[in-house]
C-alpha cells in the first residue's frame, strides 16, 4: 500500500463523526470576512482530518441560453490548471498527500470540496485557493474536457430516465432557467470557448458570492488564519445579477410521448413545487414522505408495486430548491401496464388531498424523518455540504436544532392542507418514455384526474 492510498484509508475510516446521533450537538460559528466570505466552522477536534466545502453563488442558472453548460464547464476545469500549476501537478501534489479534491457544477451553484490531514492543512487551502481564485482555462484543456462533455452527453440520449427529466424539465420550466440541463446539451456546448470561460468565472467567482464550511480537527482561530492567510487577497466584485421570478403553473394537462423501443416504460409526471425557504417545507416532506417518498414505507410503492406488482421503481419527490423545483412521481414499469400504474399514481394524489392520512402513516413519517436527520451529517464531508446549504438558504445556525422541532410539530391538518396547496393533478406534465405501440397510452386515463 502506497502512502497516499495509505492515508486515503484514514480519511474514509475516520471520517464518520463520533458523537452526532444528536443533531441538535451541532454549534457552528459564522463569521464574515473583510472580502465578504461567509465562513461557517464546526470544531471536530477527535481525529486529524480536514473538510472544507467551498459553494459559490455560480450555477447554471447564470448561463445564458446560447451557452448553456458555461458554468458546469467553468466548474469542472477549475483543477485542470491554474497559473502557477498544471492539472498533472495539482492531482500529484493532493494524491501524495493522501487528500482529495474536486469541483462540480449545478443549477443554483459550484462547489469546490478538499479533505486531507490536519497536518497537511496549510497545502491543502493553498490548492483549493489557487484553483478557485486562478484557473487558466488553456485553450487545449478546455478542447478535451468540451469534446468529453460532448460525448456524455450524446451518451445520455441512451438514458430513459434521463431522456424523460429534460422532456419533463422543457415543459414544467417553459421559459425559466431550470427548464436547461446544468451541463448543457451538444448544441450549445460546442460552441464554448476558453474566453467564455474566463469570462464567466471573472464575473461570478469572488468570496463575496463564497459561502465556506470548514469541518475538523481545527480551532476557530487556526481555521480564520488559514482563511485569510490563503483568500484574503481574494478581491470581492458588486455588480447587478439577474433575478428570476418563480416558475409558472401549467395552464393545463400537457402530455409528451417518446417513442423507444423499449421493454419497459419510464414515466414522469408533475409540475412546478416548493423552494426549500417556503415555511411548509417540513410539512411537504411529511407528506411527501407518506405519498412516495418513504421507499417501502410510502403509499405509491405499497399500492403499485407490492399491491399490483406493476412497477420496478417508483417514488416522488420535491426539489426544493433556490427557486421553487420540481414535484415529480417517478414510475418505471412495463409497456403494457403503464396505463394501469398512471391510474394508479392519479388515484393516489386524489386521496392524499382528500382524506386525512392515518395516525400511523404520521407517526411513521415523522419518526423517519427526524430519526434519520442524524445520517446527513454523520461525516466531515456531509455535514460540510449540509452548512453550505443552511447558509445559502438563510435557514439559521439553529436548524440543527429547529429541524426536528419542526418535523413533530407537523399534523394530519398540516398534511391535508399542503397536499391540498401544493399538489396539482389537474395541471401536471406527464412524460412517457416507452414502445408506444405496446404501452397504449389511453388518453382518457391520463385527463381522467378529479
Amino acid at each position: 500500500m502506497t502512502r497516499a492510498t495509505l492515508l486515503l484509508a484514514v480519511l474514509a475510516v475516520g471520517s464518520v463523526l463520533p458523537g452526532t446521533s444528536h443533531a441538535a450537538g451541532i454549534k457552528p460559528t459564522r463569521v464574515v470576512t473583510e472580502n465578504g466570505m461567509t465562513v461557517l466552522i464546526v470544531d471536530q477536534p477527535s481525529l486529524p482530518i480536514v473538510t472544507v466545502n467551498m459553494l459559490i453563488k455560480a450555477g447554471a442558472v447564470y448561463d445564458p441560453d446560447a451557452k448553456a453548460g458555461l458554468s458546469y464547464m467553468v466548474a469542472g476545469m477549475l483543477d485542470e490548471g491554474t497559473t502557477t500549476r498544471s492539472a498533472v501537478q495539482i492531482a500529484e501534489q493532493i494524491e501524495f498527500i493522501g487528500g482529495e479534491l474536486s469541483t462540480e457544477g449545478g443549477e443554483d451553484f459550484a462547489s469546490a470540496k478538499l479533505r486531507v490531514l490536519k497536518k497537511d492543512v496549510d497545502l491543502g487551502f493553498t490548492l483549493l485557493a489557487d484553483i478557485l481564485m486562478n484557473p487558466k482555462f488553456d485553450a487545449k484543456e478546455v478542447a478535451r474536457v468540451r469534446d468529453e462533455l460532448v460525448g456524455f452527453l450524446q451518451s445520455e440520449k441512451d438514458e430513459p430516465g434521463i431522456i424523460a427529466a429534460k422532456a419533463f424539465n422543457e415543459i414544467v420550466f417553459k421559459g425559466h432557467p431550470y427548464r436547461r440541463p446544468a451541463n448543457g446539451d451538444e448544441k450549445t456546448v460546442t460552441t464554448l470557448t476558453p474566453q467564455d470561460l474566463v469570462e464567466f468565472h471573472a464575473r461570478f467567482y469572488h468570496p463575496n458570492r463564497a459561502i465556506m464550511a470548514i469541518v475538523g480537527d481545527l480551532r476557530e482561530a487556526e481555521a480564520l488564519a488559514l482563511v485569510k492567510k490563503h483568500f484574503g487577497t481574494w478581491m470581492p466584485k458588486e455588480f447587478p445579477l439577474q433575478t428570476f421570478p418563480a416558475p409558472e403553473p401549467l395552464p393545463k394537462p400537457m402530455l409528451k410521448l417518446i417513442d423507444k423501443d423499449l421493454t419497459q416504460a419510464t414515466i414522469v409526471l408533475g409540475h412546478v413545487g416548493i423552494d426549500r425557504r417556503n415555511p411548509d417545507f417540513y410539512a411537504v416532506a411529511v407528506m411527501n414522505y407518506i405519498l412516495g417518498g418513504g421507499g417501502f414505507s410510502s403509499r405509491l410503492v405499497n399500492r403499485i408495486r407490492d399491491e399490483q406488482g406493476l412497477a420496478y421503481d417508483v417514488d416522488s419527490v420535491f426539489e426544493a430548491n433556490v427557486l421553487p423545483g420540481p414535484f415529480a412521481v417517478h414510475v418505471q414499469t412495463r409497456n403494457a401496464a403503464a396505463n394501469q400504474a398512471l391510474a394508479s399514481v392519479f388515484q393516489e394524489l386524489k386521496r392524499i388531498r382528500t382524506e386525512p392520512v392515518r395516525d400511523q402513516e404520521l407517526a411513521d413519517a415523522k419518526a423517519y424523518l427526524i430519526g434519520s436527520f442524524p445520517l446527513r451529517m454523520d461525516t466531515n464531508a456531509k455535514l460540510a455540504s449540509l452548512l453550505n446549504l443552511v447558509e445559502l438558504h438563510s435557514l439559521g445556525l439553529s436548524y440543527f436544532d429547529d429541524y426536528p422541532k419542526a418535523i413533530a410539530a407537523v399534523t394530519k391538518e398540516d398534511v391535508l392542507r399542503v397536499a391540498q396547496k401544493y399538489l396539482n393533478p389537474d395541471r401536471y406534465a406527464l412524460v412517457i418514455v416507452a414502445k408506444l405501440a405496446e404501452a397504449k397510452i389511453d388518453t382518457n386515463v391520463v385527463s381522467s384526474t378529479k
